[in-house]
């Protein structure tokens, strides 16, 4: 889960623990853009205080001023935003923008507490939100599951943060490490070799220098979990891609040219994979963004691991692979037809 969340619920715990009325507010649904996706939290105090995001700040405001005015809801409700063209320009959403909240008072902090001890614990766990009782419990949860929302009931879903292992400590490691560390991914690198791992400086990482398939293997990749393979070493790469592509892991990359990535996918053949589980291989990894620098390389792999991560559909992306393939393709074509002067 977004750690913005995690600090909403904290908040939320803490503020109700020392006496104070709190509302939580869940973004539910929306339609057209929306500056913020369904399961996005904010927490309101009895006072106006504030934590979180549903908007770009002008539903808070709103908000803000509504507990002011009203004071906290007693029962649980949705309330929308941007139905008309004014309410999106009073609101500042998005031209076409609209968006549906689920809001909830909250008077049990034991409940929250042991929300946030199963998150400490790396569980996933989900949330159901009666909304005509108020009554919300727990249940263990499980990572293919999304928030639901029917009118009646809320099902949130909170876990751990999405997780991703870089095989390499190199300069291209670091920058995507750094990205991916904005992205609020929990990010571990893994190199035994120790003329990269003892110059590895980026703040907020794991580094470990155990060999890369043990690290998988240990790891017990999961669907919230990426593996990307960044030192162009087949000794290193190479098993730990198998076990990563034999796990459930949503993304699975590796550095290298075309050819290099064709010949590593020939190697993969020699272990115990599946056709359709090399076919899982992202090689070369990165959308296709014309980059040549390290940090460039960084953005264009980051790109493809968040819209693996969001579900975006793949023939909506143009991937390296399949734009130099293009790219080549139409250079012979242009070769073929250009006239030889006489």
């Amino acid at each position: 889960m977004d750690s913005l969340d995690l600090e909403v619920l904290t908040r939320a715990r803490d503020w109700l623990h020392a006496g104070h009325r709190v509302m939580l507010a869940t973004v539910v649904r929306t339609w057209g853009s929306s500056p913020r996706p369904p399961g996005a939290l904010l927490a309101l105090r009895d006072d106006g205080r504030a934590v979180g995001s549903v908007s770009g700040g002008c539903i808070e405001d709103d908000l803000i001023h509504r507990l002011r005015r009203d004071g906290l809801p007693r029962d649980a409700h949705t309330v929308s935003y941007g139905v008309t063209a004014d309410e999106a320009r009073r609101f500042g959403l998005p031209c076409g923008g609209t968006l549906q909240l689920v809001l909830e008072p909250l008077a049990d902090a034991g409940a929250l507490d042991d929300l946030l001890a199963r998150l400490a614990r790396n569980e996933l766990a989900t949330r159901r939100l009666d909304l005509a009782t108020g009554r919300a419990t727990l249940h263990a949860g499980h990572a293919d599951q999304g928030l639901h929302f029917d009118g009646h009931t809320l099902i949130s879903v909170f876990g751990p943060r999405y997780r991703l292992l870089l095989i390499g400590a190199g300069q291209l490691s670091s920058a995507l490490a750094r990205i991916a560390s904005a992205l609020d991914f929990a990010v571990t690198v893994c190199d035994p070799r120790e003329e990269y791992s003892e110059e590895w400086n980026v703040p907020g990482t794991v580094l470990t220098r155990d060999m890369p398939d043990d690290v998988v293997i240990a790891m017990r990749p999961d669907a919230r979990t990426a593996v990307i393979a960044l030192t162009h070493d087949p000794k290193l790469d190479d098993l730990a891609l198998m076990e990563a592509l034999k796990s459930p892991a949503f993304y699975v990359a590796a550095l290298g040219s075309r050819h290099n990535n064709d010949a590593r996918r020939e190697r993969l053949k020699e272990f115990d994979l599946s056709e359709a589980q090399i076919e899982r291989l992202h090689g070369p990894a990165g959308l296709y963004i014309g980059s040549r620098t390290p940090a460039e390389i960084a953005v264009s792999i980051a790109a493809e691991l968040v819209a693996m991560k969001n579900g975006a559909a793949a023939d909506s992306l143009l991937n390296v692979r399949d734009a130099k393939a293009a790219l080549d393709i139409a250079a012979d074509t242009l070769s073929s037809c250009a006239v030889t002067p006489t």
